[in-house]
């Protein structure tokens, strides 16, 4: 990911310094096991852990690998390679009957495990910014919308309700998703233990706190990578759908709420009056990418009998990119609702720019309910004088009271236009999130 939409915290943890330090703590765990079971000698090991804390892997070990690969075309010969020449002989009993493969992705898995409980951090960010939003806005009407059109009155803080449900469930997405890479795979060449013993890999995981992969062949299988993409992809639509919302509520012609903009920001190079939403355009766009992500991992799944290597070269790209892209734009948005410039006012002149359209139901179920009229019959009377409305600009209710065919008196009426009827069950709805 290009540093413009990348964290901090996620760029160190994929740089490539990070990556052999993961694949040294695999190395290192793989042969603390094989010194407890006499495999290796427990001295190489100590003396490796000393040197490793004393002068951990950086940057320069990093161009050492590269400047190695560059001959030997293996990352994994390179890296051991340059372990030895870093560390001395101990570094002999290195990788002692694993493959590339063992190493590879279960570090892969480490920083996997560190990146998506970065992003849940983000996650949560998001959802307690939406819960200061709710309780904020929790009386505040404006008007629902179905196909962008006026539909009935609601309050504004059900908005960021609605929302902090469905972050609430990309979180257990995500747990679940972080939960399946939290393996550990040291199984040897094409998964048969002929050469490492099936204890190594479980003493690792008990050290960890992780689990066995039950059966591998030379890879880890690669659904558990798409369901971390997946988890993503999704929580990428939850912030596309809050981005997407909060640019319509920001046009010209609605303005109800709208983006922070900054003391000197500049919207536009040539008119300017404009405030743009580019920071929520920002976030839809790096959700595509999510998206995007997804359908590589997916078909990243299906490789050649034990294992190919067609899943590498993405990888390299969709996995770091992801978990950045997804941090990055999740920051944005948090930022975006913390700040957000919302205007009752215009919520209000918005739901009464229709002449009281929005309260046909009420008029409906009143004529029904109290005045015994059959469904069809009452939906004519709303629905034609509702049209005229439409059509003229006069409001509902001055229709409604010059229509002979309509029964319900003016007390009825103030009953079917009380705007707070609409939002009496607000509290119980809140309740539910104990708010």
């Amino acid at each position: 990911m290009i540093d413009r939409y990348s964290t901090p915290e996620l760029r160190a943890l994929w740089n490539e310094a990070s990556k052999y330090r993961a694949w040294l703590k695999v190395e290192l765990s793989a042969m603390d096991a094989q010194a407890t079971l006499g495999e290796v000698p427990r001295e190489a090991h100590t003396e490796l852990v000393q040197k490793s804390q004393a002068d951990p892997l950086d940057e320069a070990f990093a161009l050492r690998v590269a400047e190695i690969e560059a001959v030997t075309r293996h990352d994994i010969v390179a890296f051991t390679t340059a372990l030895s020449e870093r560390y001395g002989e101990a570094a002999r009993f290195i990788h002692h009957g694993l493959t590339s493969t063992d190493v590879v992705d279960t570090a892969q898995n480490l920083l996997l495990d560190a990146s998506l409980a970065l992003v849940m951090a983000d996650v949560q960010a998001m959802h307690a910014a939406c819960r200061t939003q709710a309780v904020a806005y929790k009386y505040t009407p404006t008007v629902g919308r179905t196909h962008g059109i006026h539909a009935e009155p609601m309050t504004f803080g059900l908005k960021f309700l609605n929302w902090m449900a469905t972050l609430d469930r990309d979180l257990e997405r995500l747990h679940a998703a972080r939960e399946r890479v939290r393996v550990v795979m040291l199984s040897g060449s094409v998964g048969t233990y002929a050469h490492v013993s099936p204890q190594v890999e479980e003493m690792v995981a008990v050290q960890w706190g992780w689990k066995v992969a039950l059966v591998t062949n030379q890879t880890l299988a690669r659904d558990r990578h798409a369901e971390v993409l997946s988890a993503l992809a999704i929580f990428g639509t939850t912030m596309e759908k809050i981005a997407v919302e909060i640019r319509h509520l920001q046009r010209s012609e609605v303005r109800e709420a709208m983006e922070p903009f900054g003391a000197g920001q500049k919207g536009s190079s040539s008119m300017p009056h404009k405030k743009n939403p580019i920071l929520t355009e920002n976030v839809t766009g790096l959700t595509r990418l999510l998206r995007g992500y997804l359908l590589t991992g997916l078909e990243n799944v299906p490789l050649w009998h034990e294992r190919d290597i067609s899943h590498s070269s993405a990888e390299r790209v969709i996995l770091p990119d992801a978990v950045q892209a997804a941090s990055y734009a999740a920051r944005r948005l948090t930022g975006v609702l913390r700040g957000l410039v919302v205007f009752p006012e215009r919520m209000l002149k918005n739901m009464n720019d229709l002449g009281g359209l929005v309260f046909s139901q009420r008029v409906l179920h009143l004529l029904i309910d109290d005045k015994g009229m059959a469904r069809e019959a009452a939906y004519g009377v709303v629905q034609r004088n509702a049209l005229q409305s439409w059509e003229t600009g006069e409001g509902l209710r001055e229709l409604l009271e010059r229509d002979p065919e309509n029964p319900l008196n003016a007390e009825d009426l103030d009953r079917a236009f009380d705007l707070q009827w609409y939002l009496r069950q607000v509290d119980h709805i809140y309740a539910r999130f104990g708010l």
